[in-house]
């Protein structure tokens, strides 16, 4: 009976911490939901309610952290789903350019001023003064997620600070390990070894990826069972952690890392929905954790230097970042809105304090004392968030005395996106007599209409708000006709649950973006080449003097080849699937006889 006590008692207390936790947790964040204040503040205060620094309900803080902290990497490996290559080398300058400009500018202005009013040495004012450079990707990135703004043109240059935040954290490192007093950090690998670690790193992520990965993704299709999509995500997104972690390297690099390359596989929405959940889950008990690690008498004991610090780090990195983004081509509105979104101190700072502590450049009082300041300034971002939205949504410059669709007369029809595609759909309706709403956000499109007595009204028509203002709660037909081939579930799904009367029709780039809509209630989809590649392929026959009964059989079974080979792709949630009805060179023929038979 004894044996089995001690596992007894973490049974216990894992089920009384659970349940604490959770129950302090759903509290708060109701009650700050409720006063428009965000879930991360509730978090937060209900981390340091129960915590040991408060009522001292809830034990271990830093182990719950440690384990917490998988919530980001996840938060990393999601995002990396949706930037495939080819968009992430696209924004290579605002990543390596703006990026940089960022972490190095915002750390030597916080080190020179904490080596101004607080006295430590150069040292530890370095120490101390870079991590605070970096931002929360913990809170910015779920707000640019939520507000459907993560692929605009601002939260891409958004993305690409917090992204190279995430790299500079092995550079940090370094410069910490460099400045170590600690005997024990020389026998450390330097710094070009971290440098090369991180290279073959990421080389063998992109290796694994595509060469065991994306074949063992292909095995799991085939059986269907979901199950083993949820193992094989969580295994991907632990091992590439685990392998940087290895290496002393940023886990939450690794695991992005893991995302991009996943991010072209046919079973990326299928691994992005198992793995959400359990996302969500340990994001929120990161914030629980930083709560209940919050030291609270030492800031009791130096209130105004921790208020004080926590508001000039948000003042000043809001000024430089804003600075930045103007000088990056950002509208002065937008750029004050991204200075305050990334204005906070990050979850990072907690690791490299404990660093710059074990490299005896500060006393654990000043780890602790920084780390409330980071917490402190974390706390105020849900108030700034509340700004950063208006501002983040303002008008551009260009489009400024443009109009939005406020005052548009309600129409039964809402076109967003008045580009070739959208004319044509609006030409039909308008010469039935229906009555169309016309959206589009570029001004140099809306002013080419008003040469032909048409009015385009200036806005995003993929935002909700926006379209109430159109009217789209009356409306009953609502048409996204914009060339964009990453509106996908996460921007469709708000507008079919805010507007269920209204008909939804989506222009979808590939097969690829219609499979990502399968899952939403929407009216219909249409490819954008789709009729006009078929219309040349029936020309290109006839040119090649084929009968008009063959092209007329050819076209009825290739479009009847398409549909199955799109119901079974929808199945399987593969592209792969059904590649046995694709005609090939010197078989059309044969084909066409045994789809005959498979249709009888």
């Amino acid at each position: 009976m004894p044996a089995h006590a001690p596992v007894a008692n973490a049974t216990d207390m894992l089920l009384s911490d659970g349940v604490i936790l959770l129950g302090a947790a759903v509290l708060f964040v109701i009650i700050f939901r409720r006063f428009g204040l965000g879930a991360v503040l509730g978090y937060l205060v209900a981390g340091a309610l129960v915590g040991p620094q408060g009522l001292g309900l809830v034990g271990g803080g830093e182990s719950k952290l440690a384990i917490a902290e998988i919530g980001i990497v996840l938060l990393l490996f999601l995002v990396g789903l949706e930037l495939n290559p080819s968009r992430l080398w696209r924004l290579k300058r605002d990543i390596f350019a703006l990026g940089l400009a960022q972490v190095v500018l915002c750390g030597l202005a916080l080190t020179g001023i904490i080596f101004l009013f607080t006295g430590f040495t150069w040292g530890a004012a370095i120490a101390l003064g870079l991590p605070l450079a970096l931002s929360s990707t913990a809170q910015v990135l779920p707000s640019l997620k939520s507000s459907g703004r993560i692929n605009s043109p601002f939260g891409e240059k958004v993305f690409s600070i917090l992204l190279f935040q995430d790299l500079s954290i092995v550079p940090l490192i370094t410069i910490i390990a460099a400045l170590s007093r600690n005997p024990a950090d020389a026998a450390g690998p330097p710094g070009w070894h971290l440098a090369a670690y991180t290279v073959a790193a990421i080389a063998g992520l992109v290796l694994a990826g595509r060469f065991i990965l994306r074949p063992l993704l292909q095995m799991v299709g085939r059986l269907g069972e979901r199950e083993l999509f949820v193992t094989v995500g969580l295994f991907t997104v632990l091992a590439a952690a685990a392998l940087m972690h290895s290496l002393h390297l940023s886990t939450a690099l690794g695991a992005f890392v893991a995302g991009v390359m996943l991010a072209d596989s046919p079973y990326r929405h299928e691994i992005e929905s198992d793995v959400e959940p359990f996302r969500s889950i340990l994001l929120g008990l990161f914030f629980l954790a930083v709560g209940m690690v919050l030291d609270l008498h030492a800031v009791m004991a130096n209130p105004l230097f921790v208020i004080g610090m926590a508001l000039l780090l948000v003042a000043t990195k809001a000024a430089i970042i804003t600075g930045l983004a103007r000088l990056f081509g950002v509208d002065m509105k937008q750029a004050i809105g991204a200075g305050l979104l990334l204005s906070q101190g990050g979850e990072f700072g907690f690791v490299l304090f404990a660093q710059a502590q074990n490299a005896y450049l500060v006393a654990p009082e000043a780890a602790s004392l920084f780390s409330a300041i980071v917490t402190v300034s974390m706390a105020t971002t849900p108030f700034l968030m509340l700004f950063a939205r208006r501002l983040e949504f303002a008008t551009p410059k260009s489009g400024r005395d443009l109009p939005g669709p406020d005052k548009a007369p309600r129409g039964t029809a809402i076109i967003v996106g008045y580009g070739r595609f959208g004319q044509t759909v609006a030409q039909m309706l308008m010469g039935h007599g229906f009555d169309v709403v016309l959206i589009d956000k570029k001004p140099a499109q809306i002013e080419n209409s008003s040469r032909f007595d048409t009015k385009v009204y200036y806005g995003d028509g993929t935002r909700v708000d926006l379209l109430f203002r159109a009217g789209a709660d009356e409306a009953s037909l609502i048409a996204f006709c914009i060339d964009d081939p990453d509106l996908d579930s996460h921007a469709i799904q708000p507008i079919a649950e805010a507007f269920p009367q209204a008909a939804l029709l989506v222009r979808v780039f590939d097969r690829k973006q219609l499979l990502a809509l399968e899952h939403i209630d929407i009216a219909g989809t249409v490819r954008e080449v789709f009729e006009s590649a078929i219309c040349m392929g029936v020309q290109a026959m006839s040119a090649l003097g084929v009968p008009q009964a063959e092209i007329e059989e050819v076209e009825r079974q290739y479009r009847e080849n398409d549909r199955q080979r799109l119901d079974l792709q929808i199945e399987h949630g593969s592209l792969m699937a059904a590649k046995d009805l694709l005609f090939r060179p010197g078989r059309g023929m044969r084909l066409l006889t045994r789809g005959d038979r498979k249709l009888t």
